[in-house]
């Protein structure tokens, strides 16, 4: 008897190599995930300018980047975007400033298309190898109304989706099928009802790694976790000779990790 669906994660044809670097640009479901490699000790650029929600935004971070890793993570979380009255540029951030100034408007599929399109070859230029795998936040947006939320991700999903189907290297994570759809229970998400929980993050981590780690990554997280967990342990008596030893231990074990894989760095 089956109590829940399970969403199918399709294999990519390629696959995350150990410690490679990463990037991660979107909103702030792209901040959580990003977290999460960084914490397996991923080189990741996660947002460098700031969390960006809608696809005009993310265009403009990518951009503004001097390079890109072989991998690119983009996540959408909005269509809706704001522009200034006086210029009618789309704005990443209003820096406080009244709202009178700005108008909001709602993203068409086409223009989500376009804005996506654009990145992937801002993206494409830095690095011609460049694989972009799109995902569509789970975080809902409680301001528009529920059923204007929804009109947000689904546009959203559409646009994502049509890029995804005409570009070979252009992918899709159904992160936001998995919370809906698979989880789809409150005790997964944080005390406001919106955000995903640390335990639903880490449940997608499982996911990403299950279908685009290759075996070699997979390997590196079983030789890394053990020292990732003797390295956060809080002894009771950190000046005693036995914790002495047991962290010398460790470190040497660190140093061999390293030798193992260069880039690899606490």
């Amino acid at each position: 008897m089956l109590f829940r669906t399970v969403v199918e994660v399709p294999r990519p044809d390629f696959e995350l190599l150990p410690l490679e670097p990463l990037l991660f640009v979107g909103s702030c479901f792209a901040d959580s995930i990003g977290r999460r490699f960084a914490e397996e000790k991923f080189p990741v650029v996660a947002n460098p300018y700031g969390v960006m929600y809608n696809p005009a935004s993310i265009l403009h971070t990518a951009e503004r980047l001097d390079s890109c890793g072989r991998v690119a993570f983009v996540t959408l979380g909005t269509n809706h975007v704001y522009r200034l009255k006086a210029t009618g540029e789309i704005v990443d951030n209003c820096q406080k400033r009244p709202q009178r100034l700005f108008e909001e408007e709602a993203l068409s599929v086409d223009e989500c298309c376009g804005y996506l399109r654009q990145t992937v070859a801002v993206l494409r230029r830095l690095n011609a190898e460049v694989r972009v795998v799109l995902t569509v936040s789970p975080i809902r947006y409680a301001k528009y109304g529920y059923h204007g939320s929804q009109l947000s991700k689904a546009t959203l999903l559409l646009a994502a989706d049509r890029v995804a189907a005409e570009d070979a290297d252009v992918y899709y994570f159904p992160a936001y099928e998995i919370v809906c759809d698979e989880l789809r229970d409150y005790r997964f998400y944080q005390p406001d009802m919106l955000h995903p929980s640390e335990q639903t993050v880490e449940y997608i981590w499982q996911r990403l790694v299950g279908s685009y780690f290759s075996d070699a990554a997979r390997q590196y997280l079983e030789e890394w976790r053990p020292l990732k967990e003797a390295l956060a342990h809080k002894p009771f008596h950190p000046e005693s000779e036995e914790y002495r030893s047991f962290l010398d231990k460790t470190m040497l074990k660190v140093a061999e990790l390293s030798k193992k894989y260069p880039t690899f760095a606490l």
